[in-house]
């Protein structure tokens, strides 16, 4: 079959419906016109590598779902310099069980005013500093042939105004002004302001800002620094899909579209989560069936799981192949602050209410702050009611609570709202630091043993788990950031500090603590990879044990049981159950029975029914 039979055939297989989204947003043919001629070149430059694996992946469509899948998120200058240094560093993510890196931004971006790298002012540039765009593609392949697949972020809702878009609106262009939003008077941005929340109150209130110079506000709905595109353009739309499409030739297999609900603006509401957001992700994803079907969109919506699972889309008219499962890593660490399982439990009851075919990022960490976005609604049933928790759960991470042995900084803090979010690894949140510092061994035991069930609880739950570079070895906050001026009023850099290779050295130490850690996680990571009951196919739920400090999560297979058993509190406690049948435990490979456990403080236990 020719290369252009292949196309023609994906082509015919989505035009009708790309072509009604596309005349229903635009009402313009020769742009739509001008879109498809641009897919086939799109198509005709992709590698002979690339296409191929195109095709072995529309045959095996759920390959993500396997579950041998295991992530890992870093920063390509923190974690090995450059592009090449990642590349000679694959073969240690090797040994971690790694098979998908998520570069966090790395597309070039103005020093001192790049929101940690998404303020992109060129889609088709790396940072110098880090390489060129041949080595990553470089990488890309060198990672395929090990058997990994890459992934990067794509910021769809604005760019730099460094960008040359912007900069040549700022000189008053009105072909690339109307590429942005600009006002001549604050009369439209006032009128935007009385629906639209702010996302960052404290550090960039508004949603506008006045630019002097060319007589114009923008809308910034993020910093100042960063121009909301206007996707009513269908200039905006072309020349970000070629954008995209782009980068997928560079040889990623997962691209993750940054801020997917606000990409639409709209007057008169809250412009987020608007239906043609919706419409622009489904066009996306048979953009990337068209051209390059071995590519996963991955949606960034960083809200409750009822607003979340709409961008998955439908059978019939798919959105993103994968979605952050983002609240849930709020509600964890809620839970290990309360000690109190009730309100994980309520939420994952929703999660796995979903349909199976939905695919989750499961995470305790990420480059970004924790914000505490929990459901305040059921916690005021229970006593609790918002503000008051919010101090609560901030002074008890920061280590201000008796007895609390977290460590981290403050983002964001808003002294009217007290609604600022927190930063820190995860080996500093289960007390790895204060241990360290105190030189307390009961309590860096106690503080390792919370570390491992917390990602055993992450490598239990159905789809694809995903490690923060330094958390494999417990490696603790980096407090060097506050003697960098481009960093030093951005406390998210306490956890995005340099991976330390001299600690990683430990890791097959089993006596020392990043030994304790790695060797922990890579004996979970083997047990899930190995065991049919942690497949994709597995039905789901939540446990009663009757014990309000004990999650218990059951995965269930036509032949096997499994049970995950979690102790967030730091005494031993009591799983009440009991299950008929012949159960093995998976760590220590002993024979066990289902009934009344007891579970060390801040452990787990891993049980499968035996044949």
């Amino acid at each position: 079959m020719r290369k252009d039979e292949i196309f023609q055939k994906r082509l015919d297989r989505h035009h009708d419906e790309l072509r009604w989204l596309y005349m229903e947003l635009y009402q313009n043919g020769d742009m739509f016109a001008e879109l498809c001629d641009n897919l086939y070149r799109f198509y005709s430059e992709r590698s002979a590598g690339l296409r191929k694996r195109d095709v072995q992946r529309e045959k095996d469509p759920e390959w993500f779902k396997r579950n041998d899948m295991l992530g890992m998120m870093l920063y390509i200058d923190n974690f090995a310099g450059n592009l090449s240094g990642v590349e000679a560093k694959l073969p240690y993510l090797e040994s971690c069980g790694v098979n998908c890196i998520h570069l966090m931004p790395f597309l070039d971006s103005p020093k001192g005013r790049s929101d940690g790298g998404y303020a992109v002012a060129d889609f088709r540039k790396v940072k110098p500093e880090l390489g060129t765009m041949e080595e990553l593609a470089h990488l890309a392949d060198a990672c395929h042939e090990k058997g990994m697949n890459l992934c990067m972020d794509f910021v769809m809702n604005h760019t730099s105004e460094d960008h040359e878009w912007a900069r040549r609106a700022r000189r008053g262009e009105g072909e690339y002004m109307s590429r942005y939003f600009f006002f001549d008077t604050d009369e439209i941005p006032k009128k935007y302001e009385e629906t639209v929340p702010q996302v960052f109150p404290t550090t960039a209130p508004g949603n506008f800002t006045w630019l002097p110079d060319a007589g114009h506000y923008v809308m910034t709905t993020f910093y100042p620094y960063q121009w909301d595109l206007n996707y009513r353009n269908p200039r905006v739309f072309n020349e970000m899909m070629y954008n995209f499409l782009f980068l997928a030739n560079q040889g990623m297999d997962i691209i993750r579209i940054d801020a997917v609900p606000y990409i639409w603006k709209e007057l008169g509401t809250q412009c987020r989560n608007l239906p043609q957001v919706h419409t622009i992700v489904r066009m996306m994803r048979m953009i990337g069936e068209i051209v390059c079907p071995s590519v996963l969109l991955l949606g960034e919506v960083v809200m409750e799981p009822e607003k979340v699972a709409p961008y998955f889309g439908t059978v019939e008219k798919p959105e993103c192949h994968m979605l952050y499962n983002v609240t849930t890593m709020a509600t964890i660490w809620n839970t290990v602050a309360t000690k109190d399982v009730r309100l994980l439990r309520k939420q994952m009851d929703i999660v796995y209410a979903l349909p199976k075919k939905y695919t989750f990022l499961n995470y305790l960490r990420c480059h970004d702050d924790i914000g505490w976005g929990l459901d305040y609604e059921t916690l005021k049933e229970w006593g609790m009611e918002e503000i008051p928790h919010k101090r609560f759960l901030n002074d008890y991470f920061t280590g201000k609570i008796p007895g609390s042995v977290s460590r981290g900084e403050l983002y964001n803090d808003d002294p009217v709202t007290c609604d600022a979010r927190f930063c820190g690894t995860t080996a500093s949140m289960c007390g790895v630091e204060s241990a360290e510092f105190e030189k307390d061994e009961e309590k860096l035991e106690d503080a390792i043993r919370l570390d491992l069930m917390l990602h055993a609880y992450i490598l239990c739950q159905s789809g694809i788990p995903m490690l923060y570079s330094g958390d494999e070895i417990g490696q603790v906050n980096d407090y060097s950031y506050k003697d960098d001026p481009d960093k030093a009023a951005d406390s998210r850099y306490i956890h995005r500090g340099r991976f330390c290779w001299e600690l990683e050295k430990k890791r097959d130490d089993k006596e020392s603590m990043q030994g304790k850690i790695f060797q922990g996680l890579k004996r979970l990571e083997e047990i899930r990879k190995t065991e049919d009951v942690f497949g994709s196919s597995a039905e789901v739920y939540t446990y009663d044990v009757h014990n309000a400090s004990v999650l218990c999560i059951m995965r269930r297979t036509e032949s096997d049981r499994f049970f995950g058993i979690f102790n967030f509190s730091g005494r031993d406690e009591t799983a009440w159950m009991k299950e008929d049948g012949k159960f093995i435990n998976l760590l220590t490979g002993e024979k066990t029975a289902v009934e009344n456990i007891v579970v060390p403080g801040h452990s787990f236990c891993w049980i499968k029914s035996q044949v």
